[in-house]
């Protein structure tokens, strides 16, 4: 009862009208960064944080919180229609968002995709509104060896996510962890694999790559093999919404995703981007039809969208609860709180409850704000698909490289975006899918870093990796997932091997 009435208390702080403002100009402008490709959430409240020295705190902070969730709910749009990710969270929705753009189900695919963001959503706040300072605590007790060990196992488990053979998507995982490693190491300072070039000290961004080979290599494969586009249906007014069917599929994933995305996210790390390749391997398995994914499949849509909207909410436990930003958005938010003279933490929630709880009141209304604002936009956003070849190929493009060059003001990324289109175009002509390719250089980074770290806490003690309680059991979790899959695929091979003999 305490936390209900502290979060009314929360209410009647974030419905004063400087704060709702606050909160829908945040949602608004996060929704803009999450649809124009190359403009992240960081660089949006980097921009901000100077404007925000006129405004009350509170209302500083309601406004970035709003623009960091919000740009969750943007990302899909061009994902699914363009098959450009507006941000790396969403590269998985390109899977199957854009075949149903493909086939008339764009307005389906965005409306649940809208749908799901605001179920996982709330379901993230309540578990920020209950569970804040626990769980802080308890992501706390994962290491090095631990996120080593999580990152092995994703490695292993979600590099099997397309219909391609698995000696394909391992070779596709290894080059990921590959393009990982080139540039300065966080740890020892050394340049490794830039031959020299200055401009790769900083690494491949994961956002170049994935406008390059889902965005610039999807141009090049339609401009010049344009009768493998399908034409796209007339599209009706009932089409621009799921149907029943498409609903009563879509819920148990959106569900579901909510509650993995909320778990992931209290890890460190580019937690809404591992969330959804993590829900889209789980959907993928507990489906009956797991052929359909990568083909238009509308759980491959739901569960991804969901659990990257719910990680956010997780992601604001240890910064709010702890003070630890765990990822780089909310380092950049903490960045604001310190502007504005304030410390999070434990102190935070009894020595300022009228923030911690606005805030968090805030974020119930602001999802709401987001689902008012997309659904009556989806009848817009599908028109795009109507427009010829010859002029949205051109406008895509464009898109794709002008948000390509704002993220670093880069010429030299623009050349690395039309690089990495060709060969997406080369991988797709070759049988190859890219989304391997995009979890190995998401995770090869975090394995990396989690082995050094524990081998240096270790003293080289590779024992320790696998030692310590919490590392040892993912672990043998992941381990008895791989066998089973290895005894699977032998299983099938003995079915087939039967069948070709009869």
């Amino acid at each position: 009862m305490e936390v209900l009435s502290l979060l009314l208390q929360g209410f009647s702080i974030s419905i004063l009208p400087a704060n709702l403002l606050a909160c829908v100009i945040g949602v608004v402008i996060g929704t803009l960064v999450g649809v124009l490709p190359g403009i992240d959430t960081i660089s949006a409240i980097a921009l901000l944080l100077p404007f925000s020295y006129g405004l009350e705190s509170t209302s500083a902070l309601i406004m970035f919180a709003g623009i960091y969730y919000g740009s969750k709910y943007g990302g899909s749009t061009t994902s699914i229609l363009m098959n450009v990710p507006g941000e790396a969270a969403s590269v998985v929705t390109c899977l199957d968002g854009y075949p149903m753009a493909q086939r008339g189900r764009a307005g389906a695919a965005l409306a649940v995709s809208a749908i799901g963001s605001f179920i996982a959503g709330t379901i993230g706040i309540i578990g920020l509104t209950l569970l804040a300072p626990p769980l802080a605590q308890a992501a706390l007790a994962f290491g090095p060896p631990e996120y080593f060990s999580i990152a092995l196992v994703g490695l292993a488990v979600l590099s099997k996510l397309s219909g391609t053979s698995p000696l394909k998507s391992l070779l596709m995982a290894a080059t990921g962890i590959m393009l990982g490693t080139v540039g300065m190491d966080s740890l020892s300072g050394i340049s490794r694999f830039t031959f020299g070039i200055d401009e790769l000290d900083r690494g491949f961004d994961l956002s170049i790559l994935a406008m390059g080979i889902f965005g610039i290599g999807e141009i090049i494969t339609v401009m010049t093999e344009p009768h493998i586009r399908p034409a796209v249906p007339t599209i009706r007014m009932r089409d621009l919404y799921p149907t029943k069917e498409e609903m009563r599929r879509s819920s148990t994933p959106m569900v579901r995703g909510g509650i993995i995305g909320f778990l992931v996210g209290l890890l460190p790390g580019p937690a809404a981007t591992i969330a959804s390749f993590v829900s889209y391997a789980v959907e993928k398995r507990f489906s009956k039809n797991p052929a359909e994914f990568g083909h238009g499949a509308i759980e491959g849509v739901a569960g991804p969208e969901a659990a990257n909207n719910s990680a956010i909410s997780a992601t604001m436990i240890p910064l709010l609860s702890l003070g630890l930003p765990f990822c780089g958005a909310t380092a950049i938010i903490l960045s604001g709180f310190m502007l504005h003279g304030i410390i999070p933490g434990p102190a935070l929630i009894t020595q300022q409850p009228d923030l911690f709880w606005g805030l968090i009141a805030s974020m119930y209304i602001g999802n709401v704000i987001l689902l008012i604002i997309n659904l009556p936009m989806i009848g817009v956003f599908v028109q795009l698909l109507k427009t010829p070849l010859h002029i949205l190929m051109p406008l895509v493009a464009a898109i794709t490289l002008t948000g390509a060059y704002s993220i670093n003001n880069s010429i030299f990324d623009l050349g690395w975006v039309i690089i990495f289109g060709v060969i997406g175009f080369l991988l797709r002509r070759a049988g190859f899918e890219p989304a391997p390719l995009v979890i190995g250089l998401v995770l090869g980074p975090e394995l990396e870093r989690g082995l050094t770290q524990g081998l240096i806490i270790s003293n080289g003690n590779v024992w320790t990796l696998v030692s310590r309680p919490i590392s040892a059991t993912i672990l043998s979790i992941g381990a008895i997932i791989m066998l089973y899959n290895t005894a699977r695929w032998f299983r099938k091979m003995q079915g087939e091997r039967k069948g070709e003999s009869c």
